[in-house]
């Protein structure tokens, strides 16, 4: 009877088990073959060397996978076929080139354990392998100058490639530091942008409400009709509010790449300005320069900008008029927001105008705020116009 055969899944499983036992078992040959080719091969010297060099493929796979078992095979059948050789050809001259071509591939996977492995895993590595190294000098050097040279040229191929792995460790271990600060800061940007659009939101609809209810309050008894003008500005108001805010929070829930709904701009200050208008202060709104599309975020902040400097006017000036002026300079959109009103304590200043100053400032532009001479409050901001041919004029859109 014929069994099922093996699922897709079940061929991919034992794939990387077959890998590593064939991995292992190139790597255990790896030193019984050198032993056999230093015994059988006395003179192995200028192209009799390119096969036991060519030995040394047999452990690639298992230094890619296990660095460190590969490692001790390696050292062992250097320190094997070197000590074999000298004791059955104890007149072998050319004992040192062997010695040499081993020492080369010890200290390249000495090398790649620093460079794919801890610090203290590259440590180790680089201990085991230079004791191994000068504990087989004496098997192809004789006298005290010959040792000392060989001593110090291993010890100095040993600690440039440690060094060289080392390098490469810490570079490796740098950029990823980056990338994750990187990503980090990106989520501190991208939290502070949506606490700045709430803030905007929020606040500007908030206040405009609660003028509202105060004046619904004290005329619901003798003006009912101001009363009743008043709960539908605040209606309106509040459907305009949840569903920006509905928009928002559908965009921070829907997946990268999908369509968004558009950011507020220059074209919509005319609700701005009619919502003022229902709270009670008539914002004169002015125009000046050839009127143009710009770049979506120096709209959104421009728009921002004006919203919550209206805001603090309806909540905080006690005047019924302001006065909002907007003039398109070639390299630059000037936003000024001016009123009559108390004036305010700069020193008192709260969220708001903070997040004024860090929109100008992420423009790269300036921002003033504080108290006029005459009396009053001004707000005044300049957002720098990427150099470019100038977008089409607002007759044109």
């Amino acid at each position: 009877m014929s069994g099922t055969p093996p699922s897709p899944a079940a061929l991919r499983a034992r794939r990387p088990v077959a890998v590593e036992v064939l991995a292992w078992c190139a790597g255990v040959v790896y030193p019984v073959l050198l032993a056999i080719a230093a015994i059988n091969e006395p003179e192995l010297t200028g192209a009799r060397l390119l096969p036991s060099a060519l030995l040394a493929v047999l452990l690639v796979p298992l230094v890619l996978r296990r660095p460190l078992p590969a490692l001790v095979l390696l050292v062992t059948g250097s320190f094997a076929a070197t000590v074999l050789a000298r004791d059955v050809y104890p007149d072998w001259p050319q004992g040192w080139q062997i010695a040499y071509l081993q020492a080369l591939f010890t200290d390249l996977v000495v090398g790649y354990v620093a460079a794919a492995r801890s610090r203290r895993t590259g440590v180790v590595a680089a201990a085991l392998a230079l004791c191994t190294q000068i504990a087989a000098v004496p098997y192809y050097r004789s006298g005290a100058d010959n040792t000392v040279s060989t001593v110090l040229t291993l010890i100095l191929a040993l600690a440039t490639a440690w060094l060289v792995g080392h390098s490469v460790a810490e570079r490796s271990r740098h950029a990823h530091a980056l990338r994750e600060q990187a990503a980090a800061q990106a989520v501190t940007a991208e939290r502070l942008r949506i606490a700045r659009e709430l803030h905007d939101m929020v606040a500007h609809s908030i206040g405009i409400i609660a003028i509202q209810a105060g004046v619904g309050r004290r005329v619901i008894d003798t003006q009912p009709a101001e009363a009743r003008n008043a709960l539908g500005a605040i209606e309106s108001t509040s459907r305009e509010t949840l569903s920006g805010l509905r928009r928002m929070l559908g965009a921070l829930r829907q997946s990268e790449g999908a369509p968004l709904e558009p950011a507020p701009a220059l074209a919509d200050l005319d609700r701005l300005v009619a919502a003022a208008g229902d709270a009670g202060v008539w914002v004169e709104l002015r125009r000046t320069g050839e009127q143009r599309a710009l770049a979506p975020e120096l709209e959104l902040s421009a728009y921002r900008i004006v919203q919550e400097a209206v805001t603090n006017v309806v909540r905080h000036a006690g005047i019924p008029a302001c006065e909002v002026s907007l003039d398109y300079g070639v390299d630059a959109l000037a936003v000024t927001v001016t009123d009559k009103g108390r004036g305010a304590v700069l020193a008192d200043e709260g969220y708001g105008i903070v997040g004024m100053r860090e929109r100008v400032a992420l423009l790269g532009g300036s921002f003033e705020a504080g108290p006029r001479p005459e009396g009053g409050f001004r707000v005044s901001a300049r957002l720098p116009v990427p150099p470019g041919p100038l977008s089409c004029s607002t007759e044109e859109r």
